[in-house]
């Protein structure tokens, strides 16, 4: 048996675990790695703790790096495998108080491997292994991996009061791992919920997004476990608004658990982190836009409300501005309507034109989730169908102004005029036109037109370009308008 566990252990770890002994000093990989060798998981890192001081580990390794004041020096091993390219070695620690519930006050070095365990977060977290494979587990981690089990090391009161983030990182540590959570822990983390505020939203982000990433219990279950242990009024309180608000006919379940159903399909779809977030939020503008009640309600808008929500959520937990702006579209535009016959290709050109060509795949996905988390049957209907087939049939007719012939710098030379606004003005103009029809992307076309827009003065031109811009097509407007109505949205 340890055999197999010591063959786990990759190269490059083995030879750092090496060198420390050979120096005399004890060393031992911990942590993740180990809880993961034991689970029959693939680590995705691995950490190593030696009663070395980090002044001698940077000695033993001159190529390491030593840029904090935990005691953690990262060695580099050159590997190509980025989980082993730079291993941490950190020097044994004990505890310490955590004024502000982040980070220990001041850094106490420890002399025996069962002091540094005692100070980690969780059980499944706090066993050690030689290079040989013997297991130093005081706190019965590997009888818990076992029960599929999150227990706290020692009292869970104090663990979480150390480190706040704790509460959501056993969450999320479930989440991942299919486990439950043990009763003290969990009753700890009820009555310790309120900390949560006093964490850094960065570090909760990071944790809320490897729920969502999760492949265990699933992050439907982890939001649904953050909301049962008072967690997710600290992180997006306004998917709390959807709990208990009923839907119209065409929803068998509340905005709640269409929400989180709609989260399940994408990650059983093996969807990205954007577009599960987008699944999640799709329908968070909802219970602010519900008028009436029962199966006539209506939910006016609530695309561009959510999509709004979204922006506001996401850098609230500082989520990148690239991440922040593609999430909040798909939630503004997942609500489009197409019938086989009703929708022609000039309409789902100008489809694509709108909701940019990139961003088709994830918004069909969206789509999907919706409709699966609505209680239906089928994620993929035969219209739906349909549309991808009439998306993959224009995809590359031009449907962007970098796809017309005539580009802006040609405009320019063509109409002896400057770089400015009315360059913009008169290519959206074309743009409409070769959407209508894609025969007409041609420069002899486009050059004669753009000399007929240029005798415009300034102010109708930018009124044509703006009902250019603005144009409706068949996804919204007439049929569209109809159907809406007849299925009470917006």
């Amino acid at each position: 048996m340890k055999k197999d566990i010591v063959d786990k252990i990759p190269n490059e770890a083995k030879e750092v675990l090496q060198k420390l002994e050979e120096a005399g000093f004890q060393a031992y990989v911990v942590g993740g790695a180990v809880r993961d060798i034991l689970y029959e998981k693939v680590p995705k890192d691995w950490d190593i703790a030696t009663d070395a001081r980090p002044e001698v580990i940077q000695v033993i390794f001159p190529d390491s790096v030593y840029e904090n004041a935990f005691g953690t020096v990262g060695v580099k091993t050159r590997s190509d495998d980025k989980s082993v390219a730079v291993i941490e070695v950190t020097t044994f620690r004990k505890e310490g108080s955590y004024s502000d519930r982040r980070h220990p006050d001041e850094v106490q070095f420890a002399d025996t491997i069962e002091e540094d365990l005692s100070r980690r977060d969780f059980t499944v977290n706090a066993m050690a292994m030689t290079i040989r494979g013997e297991l130093t587990d005081p706190f019965d981690g590997r009888s818990d991996i076992s029960k599929k089990s999150i227990r706290a090391v020692g009292d869970p009161e104090r663990r979480f009061d150390e480190d706040a983030l704790r509460l959501v990182r056993a969450v999320r540590f479930a989440a991942e791992l299919g486990f439950e959570i043990e009763d003290k822990t969990l009753s700890a983390i009820r009555d310790k919920a309120s900390l949560l505020k006093e964490i850094a939203s960065e570090r909760i982000r990071e944790e809320f997004v490897k729920i969502l990433m999760s492949d265990g219990n699933g992050p439907a279950w982890g939001v649904v476990e953050l909301e049962n242990l008072g967690l997710l009024s600290n992180i997006i309180p306004e998917l709390r608004d959807g709990i208990g608000v009923g839907q119209n006919k065409h929803h068998i379940y509340t905005v709640w658990e269409h929400n989180l159903r709609a989260l399940d399909y994408t990650a059983k779809e093996g969807a990205s982190l954007e577009v599960r977030l987008a699944a999640l939020l799709h329908d968070v503008g909802k219970p602010r836009s519900k008028v009436g009640d029962g199966p006539d309600s209506t939910f006016h808008n609530h695309e561009v409300i959510g999509g709004k929500m979204a922006v506001k959520i996401l850098e609230r937990l500082h989520f990148s501005k690239k991440t922040t702006e593609r999430v909040s579209h798909l939630v503004r535009h997942h609500l489009f309507y197409y019938n086989v016959g009703e929708v022609t290709e000039a309409g789902v050109r100008r489809f694509i034109s709108r909701v940019g060509e990139e961003n088709i795949d994830d918004l069909m996905k969206i789509r999907e989730a919706d409709r699966i988390g609505s209680g239906v049957p089928k994620a993929v209907p035969y219209k739906n169908r349909h549309l991808k087939f009439m998306i993959d049939k224009v995809r590359r007719d031009p449907i962007a102004p970098k796809m017309l012939a005539l580009n802006g710098n040609e405009l320019m030379g063509n109409l002896g005029i400057e770089p400015g606004p009315r360059i913009g003005m008169i290519l959206s103009i074309l743009l409409e036109s070769v959407l209508d029809d894609p025969s007409l992307n041609n420069k002899d076309f486009l050059s004669e037109r753009a000399r007929e827009l240029n005798v415009m003065g300034d102010d109708e031109l930018r009124l044509l370009s703006l009902k250019a811009r603005d144009a409706k097509s068949e996804f919204e407007a007439g049929i569209e308008a109809e159907i809406k109505k007849r299925h009470k949205v917006s």
